[in-house]
């Protein structure tokens, strides 16, 4: 029938495709390595996310800078504009202390000379009158009350 070593061939031959296949099952059957992979799967999704979520900070900050340096520029802008346009549409006189006044040159003795005389307190809480009382002052109303108390019988019995 079959010679001693053709037996013995065969029989390593398929012990050997045994094993292999053995080993394929026992690597595509293990839940470990099953879970290494989805763990590098996710770790590599995670450093996706990441690296995408810096670049949308690095691009927030570059357009927050450039934005602010244009606004920078446009006050710098209008500051100028309405510089200008005080210095063409004064007298030289205001002008002139303008410019010194930016330039910190001001002296102290050319300070403004306010008539206090063109000056009345707020309306809304001086004495309409000399000797009466304001609005917010402390004793406003409290003599009304006074007199309201001594004539009602009901608060004199309490």
């Amino acid at each position: 029938m079959f010679s001693l070593s053709t037996l013995i061939i065969t029989a390593l031959i398929s012990a050997l495709a045994g094993c292999a296949i053995g080993v394929l099952i026992v690597r595509s059957n293990n839940p470990k390595q099953h879970q290494t992979r989805d763990l590098e799967q996710r770790l590599q999704q995670a450093e996706e996310k990441l690296g995408d979520y810096q670049q949308e900070v690095n691009e927030h900050f570059a357009q927050t800078s450039q934005l602010v340096n244009g606004l920078t520029q446009s006050y710098k802008d209008v500051h100028e504009y309405l510089a200008n346009s005080a210095l063409k549409l004064t007298d030289p006189a205001i002008s002139q202390r303008m410019l010194e006044a930016a330039k910190g040159n001001l002296n102290e003795d050319e300070e403004l000379n306010l008539d206090e005389s063109n000056f009345e307190m707020p309306k809304d809480w001086a004495p309409k009158a000399p000797g009466q009382t304001g609005a917010l002052s402390e004793e406003y109303g409290l003599k009304e009350e006074r007199d309201a108390d001594a004539t009602d019988p009901k608060a004199q019995v309490g």
